[in-house]
């Protein structure tokens, strides 16, 4: 059979293909969307994108990233429920989940590194600047001690001749603490200088040797 006995009337087969009739016994295969969106129905006047002009034009919201709500220690139900109740989409913790200090911590830190020198910051909050109470110790093998003592977290607080009970101890205890760590090479520790701010924050750089 040549290829002029395949054609009727001018028209090729494949114009008068059908699909075949679905076989009821064939599986049907189930195949995930490689995408889908929901579908969220036409536009009205007050459903308006975060990308459009006239939502920015007529009220600019500001957003809160992230946040945290801290009550005192001894709150009655009544205020929590009302705190839990205006985050409307908050988390709350009671009982054992909540008994974590919540307060900053003491010890967090960071360190960089150049092509001679070693950098290193301390989170030290409520940690006393005094020389004689707080050291910073650098060993030749690249350890760092720190010693010092802590002065928040205190029941009763002593300020401008007025006696303060606290409320909440949130803050980390009173009393000596230690910190070390390595650095990530041997150092010249007759190389070292460092500072402790106002912010809390202890900075030190020191040679490598």
């Amino acid at each position: 059979m040549d290829s002029r006995s395949s054609c009727r009337g001018g028209r090729s087969r494949s114009d008068n293909i059908e699909p075949d009739p679905l076989n009821p016994r064939q599986t049907v295969l189930h195949v995930a969307p490689l995408n889908s969106v929901p579908y969220i129905g036409p536009p009205t006047p007050h459903s308006y994108t975060a990308s459009s002009p006239a939502k920015k034009n007529s009220e600019t919201v500001e957003k809160v990233g992230p946040a945290m709500i801290f009550l005192p220690s001894l709150s009655t139900r009544e205020e929590w429920n009302n705190a839990v109740a205006a985050t409307k989409v908050g988390v709350a913790l009671t009982g054992s989940a909540a008994m974590g200090k919540i307060g900053p911590v003491v010890g967090p830190m960071d360190i960089g590194e150049s092509d001679d020198s070693y950098f290193f910051r301390v989170s030290l909050p409520g940690v006393t600047r005094d020389e004689k109470e707080f050291s910073c110790e650098v060993e030749p093998d690249g350890k760092i001690v720190i010693k010092g003592v802590t002065t928040t977290g205190e029941k009763i607080v002593c300020k401008n001749s007025q006696i303060f009970q606290m409320q909440s101890q949130n803050l980390c205890p009173p009393g000596h603490f230690s910190i070390s760590f390595q650095l990530p090479g041997p150092v010249d520790n007759q190389q070292f200088s460092g500072s402790f701010g106002i912010d809390g924050i202890l900075e030190g750089i020191v040679k490598k040797r």
